[in-house]
């Protein structure tokens, strides 16, 4: 995995992450709120945050790919590499949290009687790990992009 039509893999895969991860997050969080959507969207919601935790460790990968290519990595991409080698534990704990939210949807649909006491922790959790996705995913991509054109766009201003 290094290069996909003369661009580096992660240049390409990382723009998945960055909308699939927050687009998760966001609706695992509608899905939570509200009930209707629910029984609309959580399939959806299900596949992307199972297609994002396939995704994040081939962009990783690709990442360290990258960088042992760039040379003598800088500060701010040893910084970028950290935030980014953290960001598949909190999308497993996403995509984790959503499959609980299937599993409590397909009871609540069934009619099996679930306790408020398990629905609202399963909403916590799916709640927690959105924002934790979302930050994160924010904080890597943030990092990324200072790390490619920090020194660009400081010498053009």
């Amino acid at each position: 995995m290094s290069t996909f039509n003369g661009l580096p893999v992660h240049i390409l895969l990382n723009h998945f992450i960055v909308v699939f991860a927050p687009l998760t997050a966001i609706l695992a969080i509608v899905c939570v709120v509200w009930p209707a959507a629910r029984r609309r969207l959580i399939w959806l919601v299900l596949l992307l945050a199972v297609g994002t935790l396939v995704l994040t460790p081939m962009t990783t990968t690709a990442g360290v790919w990258l960088s042992a290519r760039v040379g003598r990595p800088s500060p701010i991409l040893i910084n970028h590499e950290q935030l980014g080698s953290t960001l598949i534990y909190i999308i497993a704990a996403l995509a984790g949290t959503v499959a609980l939210l299937a599993a409590l949807h397909v009871r609540l649909e069934r009619g099996v009687h679930v306790k408020a006491a398990l629905h609202a922790a399963i909403a916590v959790l799916v709640v927690v790990a959105a924002v934790a996705t979302l930050v994160q995913t924010y904080r890597v991509g943030d990092s990324g992009a200072r790390a490619a054109w920090g020194n660009l766009t400081s010498s053009a201003g």
